[in-house]
């Protein structure tokens, strides 16, 4: 006896792969993100630079206020690939339930198939038991 819900199982399982896949990946991005952020505000706190003229301190001026609007804009990267990766999680999450359900009912499924089997083998036995004593009580000689 097959399991009735096997493609359905299949189907679950793919898509919980999918969705391992997807939170991967998503968890690749937000650590990039976030090692991104960390150099260039790492880099924004250590900068030291001697401003010997006012063209050096313009140019500067400018520098910093480029590196901060990148920093800004990472952070927003950053906190989107966060939302992304507990998307990512959640939906994660929902397919391992939905394809767990699944594979219980299978597991009882199999365990009432082993049972019946084992049932008909016993009574396979005993039918032959049965019927080797009736033989062995109709045969005087044995």
């Amino acid at each position: 006896m097959n399991f009735r819900l096997a493609g359905l199982l299949r189907v679950r399982r793919l898509q919980q792969d999918q969705r391992a896949g997807d939170l991967a990946r998503a968890n690749r991005r937000h650590r990039e993100d976030v090692r991104r952020t960390e150099r260039l505000a790492g880099a924004l706190a250590g900068s030291q630079v001697e401003v010997t003229d006012r063209a050096t301190l313009v140019a500067l001026v400018a520098a910093r206020a480029s590196a901060r609007g990148l920093l800004v804009e990472l952070r927003a990267s950053q906190d989107r690939s966060a939302e992304d990766l507990e998307t990512a999680r959640a939906a994660h999450h929902d397919a391992r339930a939905a394809t767990t359900s699944l594979e219980k009912l299978e597991e009882r499924h199999d365990a009432v198939v082993a049972f019946e089997e084992l049932r008909a083998e016993q009574g396979a036995l005993d039918e032959t038991a049965g019927q080797t004593w009736a033989r062995s009580k109709l045969e005087p000689g044995r």
